[in-house]
């Protein structure tokens, strides 16, 4: 196992990259797409992007990230003596009608394709995605983890329809007829991510790319109007079966299989941990199971985390694992400290399990 950390677009600096560095991280987790758009975020010190029902803001040109602009984020992550394992999401502006199943779908399959290629020609081993309509979404914010620390939660899912020129939560055509996304089945989903999956495993195979799927965020089998694609444990396993390379993993993340109201998050674990398909973990904890929910600090919740960490020792997990995001603290950078405290758990909970 090894000890990673993420960073939104905004952070790719060398401020961050030390912050990450002395925190004990090894391997980094980068979002390239700029989820901050919305004026009701702030990049100074931004926990999670939020934006209710209207989005996080606009998403990219539908411009894929070239070899050159990678290499270069790579080196500069080397540079501070650390690794760049995976980034995780793609831009919405990239693959919305592969997600819609519109008129482009396969204009964009091809571009995301020569992305995996990229990113492969790059030597960044993973890709992070989550295949989902209307993304993450019904979350709230507030006094939720210990010690009055602000976090997020669910109370209730967000049943407003994603309009027209929206998905996966950020506006990808401000111009859009008016209107929202057609209500569709969990089969018409499922067949939708068959295409996708069938087209990428192969390129990401070839390019030494690894294709980790993320759960649905809340998991919940409706959000805003739309199926969901991964809501109970189980249904990993159906993105498995659907092509059994070793270039089709999971994005593994705790918290939300702890939220999911069916199965239990360390048969789970122990279940594709043996398996060797997760790439990598979001390592939170959580406190009830949607629609009521609430994030706390990663040694007060539901999970034992320290159990997880000596269960996925014993299955030879040799993956990384971050702390997404955590509850942030009083102080006047309650962001970093934050991360610091999960840091430090996890620094400390790697010894104690490596020793025993």
């Amino acid at each position: 196992m090894k000890l990673g950390f993420g960073l939104y677009r905004h952070m790719l600096n060398e401020e961050h990259y030390k912050f990450a560095k002395q925190c004990g991280a090894t391997h980094l987790v980068v979002h390239l797409v700029d989820y901050f758009g919305n004026e009701k975020n702030n990049k100074e010190n931004a926990n999670q992007p939020i934006g209710e029902s209207e989005g996080w803001g606009r998403s990219g040109k539908g411009e894929i990230w070239s070899v050159e602009e990678l290499v270069k984020i790579r080196k500069e992550i080397n540079s501070f003596g650390l690794e760049w394992y995976a980034i995780e999401n793609f831009d919405p502006s990239t693959w919305y009608d592969i997600l819609l199943d519109g008129p482009k779908k396969l204009e964009q399959v091809e571009n995301l394709k020569q992305l995996i290629r990229n990113v492969g020609a790059a030597g960044i081993p993973v890709f992070g995605y989550n295949f989902s309509l209307a993304g993450v979404s019904s979350r709230i914010q507030g006094e939720f983890a210990r010690g009055g620390a602000v976090s997020v939660g669910m109370e209730e899912v967000d049943e407003t329809p994603v309009p027209n020129g929206m998905v996966w939560n950020m506006v990808y055509d401000p111009e859009a007829p008016q209107g929202n996304v057609s209500c569709i089945s969990h089969e018409e989903l499922w067949n939708r991510f068959q295409f996708f999956i069938e087209q990428i495993i192969p390129v990401a195979e070839e390019a030494g790319v690894i294709m980790a799927a993320h759960p649905d965020d809340p998991p919940m089998p409706f959000v805003r109007n739309t199926p969901r694609l991964v809501y109970q444990p189980h249904m990993f396993q159906k993105i498995i079966n659907y092509n059994l390379s070793p270039s089709n993993k999971l994005e593994f993340c705790l918290g939300t299989v702890a939220e999911m109201t069916a199965g239990d998050v360390y048969e789970a674990t122990d279940f594709y941990s043996r398996q060797d398909r997760i790439a990598y973990i979001h390592f939170r904890n959580i406190v009830g199971k949607v629609p009521h929910y609430k994030e706390v600090f990663v040694d007060e919740g539901d999970i034992d985390m320290l159990k997880l960490l000596a269960m996925l020792k014993k299955n030879n997990y040799n993956g990384i694992i971050i702390p997404d995001h955590t509850p942030q603290m009083e102080c006047g950078a309650p962001w970093y400290a934050g991360m610091a405290f999960a840091m430090g758990f996890m620094v400390a909970a790697f010894k104690m399990i490596e020793n025993n």
